[in-house]
Parts: C-alpha cells; sequence; structure tokens
C-alpha cells in the first residue's frame, strides 16, 4: 500500500502542504551524485533520517528511492537497518528509466520498471493486455537479479486481465473470412495460454527457490481491449495504445493477410502517483478502472490448450 504523501507525517511531525517531492525526484538527485562522483563507489550513504530531513519527506519516500538505484545496481545493502552502500561496480553507462523520461516503446521501458517495482518488499502488479507477452519477458529481468541475491521480495501479486477465448476478438483477424475458429484465432489463443503459463510458472518458482509469498492470478475479459495498461505497486501507471496494422503473416505454413496490433512495439506512456495532479489522478483512476473491470464483468481463465 502507499501512502499518500500529502497527508503522511515526517519523523512524526505534520508536513506542509507544499508539493512534495516524489520518490523518483529522490533517485534522480541521488543518481546525479553518485554519476558526478560526489558519492563515490563503495561509500555509506547518509542515512535514511538524514535525507528524509534534506528533502522534507518521510523516510518511507527516501527507502523506494533508494530500492529503484538498487533496482539500477547502483546501490547495495538497503533495508530498514542501516544505511545502503554504493555500489562498488557502477552501471554508470546505462540510461535510467522512469516516468520522467520521454515515452518509449514497451519493451525499452518496460524491462525496467518491473524490475524497480521488485525492488519494494510487496510487489504489486496488474496489467491488461492481448496475451502478457510483453510482461512475461519483462520479468525475466527482476527474476535474474533475485536468483542472483540482488532482489529479494518478501510478497508478489499479480493479477492479469486478458481477452476471453469465448469472445470474437476485434483483432488480430484476417483481412478477409473472419471465422470463429480460422488459424489467426487459434494462434492468439495458443499464444496467451502459453505466455500466460510460462508467466506463472517462473513466478509461481520463486516460492520454492526463495521463500518468496507469490500470487498469480487471471482473469477473462468480454471484449478486446484496445489499449496495454501496467500498474505497479500502486505507484505507476503504464499505459499504451494498440495500434493495428494490415500485413502477411505466414500461419500453418500458409500467408495470410491480417489486422493486428505488436504490442512489444506499442509506445508506452507513464505516469506517476505524486509527480502532480495530472500524474496523481491518472494512477488512481486507472486503479479504479482496472478493479472494476476484475470484480464486475471479467470471469475465471483457465489457461488450457
Amino acid at each position: 500500500m502507499v501512502v499518500d504523501p500529502k497527508h503522511a507525517p515526517v519523523n512524526g511531525r505534520k508536513r506542509s502542504q507544499r508539493p512534495q517531492t516524489s520518490p523518483h525526484e529522490v533517485a534522480d538527485e541521488l543518481r546525479a551524485r553518485i554519476r558526478s562522483g560526489r558519492l563515490r563507489a563503495g561509500q555509506r550513504m547518509p542515512t535514511q533520517a538524514r535525507l528524509a530531513d534534506e528533502f522534507g519527506v518521510e523516510r518511507g519516500v527516501v527507502r523506494q528511492a533508494l530500492y529503484v538505484l538498487q533496482a539500477e545496481h547502483l546501490l547495495t545493502n538497503v533495508s530498514k537497518g542501516s544505511p545502503a552502500t554504493v555500489a562498488p561496480d557502477l552501471g554508470l553507462g546505462r540510461p535510467p528509466a522512469g516516468p520522467a523520461g520521454l515515452p518509449q516503446p514497451t519493451m525499452v521501458t518496460l524491462g525496467p520498471r518491473i524490475a524497480s517495482a521488485f525492488a519494494a518488499p510487496h510487489v504489486e502488479i496488474d496489467a491488461l493486455c492481448l496475451t502478457s507477452i510483453s510482461l512475461t519477458l519483462a520479468i525475466g529481468e527482476p527474476l535474474r537479479q533475485i536468483h542472483a541475491g540482488r532482489l529479494n521480495p518478501a510478497k508478489v501479486d499479480v493479477r492479469v486481465l486478458l481477452p476471453s477465448r469465448d469472445i470474437d476478438l476485434a483483432f488480430p483477424v484476417p483481412v478477409e473470412g473472419h471465422g470463429d475458429d480460422g488459424p489467426v484465432r487459434r494462434r492468439w489463443l495458443a499464444q496467451r495460454n502459453a505466455q500466460g503459463q510460462v508467466l506463472k510458472h517462473n513466478l509461481l518458482a520463486l516460492r520454492t527457490t526463495h521463500g518468496i509469498d507469490v500470487h498469480v492470478t487471471f482473469r477473462a475479459l468480454p471484449f478486446t481491449p484496445p489499449v496495454k495498461l501496467y500498474l505497479l505497486n500502486g505507484a505507476e501507471a503504464l499505459f499504451a495504445y494498440y495500434t493495428l496494422s494490415r500485413s502477411k503473416q505466414e500461419i500453418d505454413h500458409q500467408p495470410l493477410e491480417m489486422y493486428d496490433a505488436e504490442g512489444t512495439r506499442s509506445t508506452l506512456f507513464a505516469f506517476e502517483q505524486g509527480a502532480g495532479l495530472r500524474d496523481t489522478t491518472f494512477v488512481e483512476q486507472s486503479h479504479l478502472w482496472f478493479n472494476a473491470l476484475w470484480e464486475t464483468i471479467s470471469s475465471e481463465l483457465l489457461l488450457t490448450d
């Protein structure tokens, strides 16, 4: 659960009503100090209490910022206890990926944002998409970091909304001869099921390998989503349009003209809780919309062949 910064105390004191500094703004400033050499490799960071006083925020905001930098391999030993340490082997060549940056294709933006989300003790990811292929690919980076010992969340909750197999898809569809059970539909269904099964298997495996409390749930939508949406830890919303194009592909060894959208190339627009009224409202409304779909018109989804 994310505490609204407008109502949270700072070290037990009531905060003023001035615009609040977000975790990513704190991370941006600390990242700049590391990259400039003001904070050197191997150096201990200031305490979280000291950073909270400096930035005028609660310690939880500082901790979230430190988790972001840990996910970028710039810090180590982030915890509630002793101060973190600047990583001895800094990955300074990689530009930061975050809501403050320009919109980028899904596969450029989603992976780093998912990895940052996994730096929190309780990871909460909600996704609405066509097949979950982008999410499955993006989850790979935090899984590698968990297995390498660089990330260690205590709990992971993932909810995914996908189109039902019982509907007439708006896309992907052949240009001519829309069939209820044609090759285009069969390929989409196979991809939906396979990607979902891989995502679920890889996440649930963390229970056995690392003792992480993992829950992965899928539900079916009665419509084809024209957009894709990812909600991360109650703090970020990543949104993209599925833009259709006409293309020729080979399915079952036969060329077919079809209308489809390449979700991995869709441009993601990022919105952050606490980064201004527009962003905060978009994140909040996106959660309300997702929860409404989840709790009303969606139905149980079994990832079967």
